[in-house]
């Protein structure tokens, strides 16, 4: 039987593809699920009948519903990390850098409100994404203190700030912001919060003559 290899190369290609196509629709769609439903109550079955495929086929590419969110959200932090690099570094500032990262963090989450909502409300429930979520949230501080040790050096941030607690206030203040505005259902500009909360960051809450 005479077998053309410009045929078999071809068919492998588009297999590829479709096994690719396959994956995201399933990543895309155990999010939607999630976002709709919660982790806990959300079925394979659901994830399925979302993706358009059969219930077997998500077993040939996740092991099961903490995959499907473990792998999502691998992916998607890979993304939005180089975002926020390519952000801060094309910023002159500490401000403006610290204004980038902010606004470029709400902006991820703005544009894609179901990563949001099973972000913010999901993956603290589950055990299997602890570490996960704990490395997200460190290398979201590690660019945090880059941005206030060039503020020291540039004098516009206060050089005997204990950076392990401001790293944290600043972390925390933008996920409560988040969380807000996905509790409120993304019925408002999430970005426009940017410019008001790197202005507090940078000027306080006390006033010159109260010092």
């Amino acid at each position: 039987m005479f077998f053309n290899p410009v045929f078999l190369v071809r068919e492998a290609s588009i297999s590829r593809i479709d096994r690719q196509d396959k994956y995201q629709r399933i990543l895309r769609a155990g999010i939607t699920v999630f976002a709709r439903r919660g982790v806990f109550r959300a079925t394979i079955s659901e994830i399925a009948r979302e993706a358009g495929v059969a219930d077997g086929t998500i077993y040939l590419y996740f092991k099961n519903k903490d995959d499907i969110l473990a792998r999502f959200f691998a992916g998607r932090t890979e993304e939005i990390f180089a975002r926020f690099r390519k952000a801060i570094d094309g910023a002159d500032t500490a401000r403006e850098k610290l204004f980038r990262l902010v606004s470029c963090h709400m902006e991820a989450f703005q544009e894609d409100r179901e990563m949001a909502v099973v972000f913010q409300a999901e993956t603290r429930k589950i055990h299997a994404m602890a570490c996960q979520v704990n490395d997200i949230s460190a290398r979201y501080r590690d660019l945090i203190a880059e941005i206030i040790e060039d503020g020291q050096a540039e004098g516009v941030i206060r050089k005997e700030l204990y950076i392990a607690l401001v790293k944290r206030f600043i972390l925390g203040a933008v996920d409560e912001v988040v969380n807000t505005w996905v509790l409120a259902e993304g019925k408002y500009d999430l970005v426009s919060m940017a410019e008001p909360l790197v202005d507090l960051f940078m000027r306080g809450i006390g006033s010159a003559s109260a010092e």
